[in-house]
């Protein structure tokens, strides 16, 4: 497998939009260990190392996506895309109560399922961090209540 190499500016610029956050659930780099460059769409499905196609995504969420674009929606039998933080406000599709991230929408749903928001560890981490006033962050406030 090739490595993407993705240059010291792209990696500056992306890290400063998000904030220092992961775009996807909204945890900061230092409180999540580190962060990592994500392809929204991934390259083995032609997506390209742009600013455009890059969020930055703490290891959970990355991991957790892979290559994957989106997930079935299992009531419905529906494919539907995971969340774009270059296309979508996360507060349209995502609400946070307490340490859980719930889903307002179809997107919200397949993304917080496949990236595993609440997942029993992730609260444990959370609920930690909203105890030691560090979640959410000033920044991720501002996305939540966008």
């Amino acid at each position: 497998m090739s490595r993407i190499y993705i240059t010291k500016e792209l990696k500056q610029l992306v890290t400063q939009r998000a904030d220092c956050l992961c775009e996807y659930c909204l945890i900061s780099e230092e409180d999540s260990g580190g962060c990592q460059f994500d392809h929204i769409i991934s390259i083995k499905h032609g997506g390209e190392t742009t600013a455009e196609n890059l969020a930055y995504s703490c290891l959970y969420c990355n991991l957790n996506k892979g290559t994957d674009l989106g997930s079935i929606i299992w009531r419905t039998g529906e494919l539907v895309r995971f969340f774009n933080p270059r296309r979508d406000r996360w507060s349209e599709h995502f609400r946070l109560e307490g340490a859980t991230i719930q889903p307002l929408t179809e997107i919200g749903e397949v993304t917080e399922r496949i990236f595993q928001f609440n997942q029993s560890d992730r609260i444990l981490e959370t609920q930690l961090l909203i105890d030691v006033n560090r979640y959410p962050s000033p920044p991720a406030l501002k996305r939540i209540n966008d």
